[in-house]
């Protein structure tokens, strides 16, 4: 382990979303009121292609950051159910525009979008969702939150095309892709924390502290998703297992394996990478050879200091029910299987 890599500390239980689910529940309830409402329109194939992706499950961690940020806050008002919803419409967005840019066919153990209604309905449901988020943010009358907002919206964007770009590209360093991830899903978990002390009325200070929780678990987070790509069953993931594999994107476990390959290895990686080999079996071989240079313990153990890095963030905030919610929700996606 290098030395800048801080691991987290260890607890006597496995960690659970239980606490922040708890802590979450009645303010989860006014957003989803708000995000049934605000998905409605008199196209009904919008409500019923959006209400496919919606209803599929997920975590929402984002809304839930909004929700429990507010609570480390001590903010009691209303306003941030509005924008939480609003996290949630450009999370869901960004999930339908994801899976045409990538074909993807599963998402959350379910036929994705584009695969039921087709690209170009998926492609302008996004946009509707994108539109509604904004219309959310207006409607709050914060500048400062718009500002966020838009700004994260505008960061997602520009880390998604980054990604295109440096698909296939077998050596696109570990530098670059924690700089996509922090864009491409950083960016929105910070967004989501931030604008929770701004509603709080609290100090800049707070407002960084609860950003930079949110940067850092955002990147432990797909880091864990991005070894999941490469350590557990399709059933667990709620998608095709491989699929990073088959789409040619370079994520750190891929990163770290080429790194330390042999001139043989390396060689299967180029050839894998630019698409050449895509075959199940290649899929074998690419996974025993993650397994041969410990790449996915590499990558959790990077995710693991990303999620103490968040933890730390918040350590000024006074202790209570809030405050372990968010640090138990840290040490979980960490150590999450799914």
């Amino acid at each position: 382990m290098s030395a800048d890599i801080i691991p987290l500390r260890k607890r006597a239980t496995e960690p659970s979303l239980a606490p922040i689910l708890a802590l979450t529940a009645d303010g989860m309830n006014a957003v989803n009121a708000v995000i049934l409402d605000r998905m409605q329109s008199r196209i009904p194939l919008i409500p019923t292609l959006a209400g496919h992706l919606i209803a599929g499950g997920g975590k929402r961690m984002r809304p839930m950051l909004t929700l429990a940020g507010a609570a480390l806050c001590d903010y009691h008002g209303t306003r941030h159910h509005k924008l939480a919803a609003a996290v949630e419409f450009i999370h869901t967005a960004t999930l339908l525009h994801d899976d045409v840019v990538d074909g993807s066919e599963l998402r959350r153990g379910k036929s994705t979008a584009n695969i039921v209604f087709g690209n170009p309905a998926t492609v302008l449901v996004g946009d509707f969702l994108f539109t509604r988020s904004f219309e959310l943010m207006v409607e709050d009358g914060s500048l400062k939150v718009l500002k966020i907002l838009s700004n994260a919206s505008s960061v997602i964007s520009e880390g998604e095309v980054d990604q295109l770009t440096a698909q296939r590209q077998i050596e696109t360093s570990e530098e670059r892709y924690l700089s996509i991830i922090g864009s491409k899903t950083a960016a929105l978990f910070a967004a989501a924390t931030r604008i929770a002390a701004v509603v709080a009325e609290r100090s800049e200070a707070d407002e960084r502290a609860l950003e930079d929780y949110g940067r850092n678990l955002g990147i432990a987070f797909q880091l864990v998703d991005d070894a999941m790509d490469y350590d557990s069953d399709a059933g667990e993931m709620g998608k095709g297992k491989g699929d990073d594999f088959r789409e040619g994107k370079m994520t750190l476990p891929v990163i770290l394996a080429y790194a330390r390959g042999s001139d043989e290895e390396r060689r299967f990686w180029q050839d894998a990478i630019q698409g050449h080999r895509s075959s199940d079996a290649d899929l074998a071989h690419a996974i025993s050879l993650i397994a041969r240079h410990d790449t996915v313990s590499a990558t959790r153990e990077r995710a693991r200091h990303f999620a103490q890095r968040a933890i730390d963030a918040i350590a000024g905030f006074p202790a209570g029910a809030a405050h372990a919610a968010m640090v138990e929700a840290a040490e979980f996606a960490v150590a999450r299987r799914f």
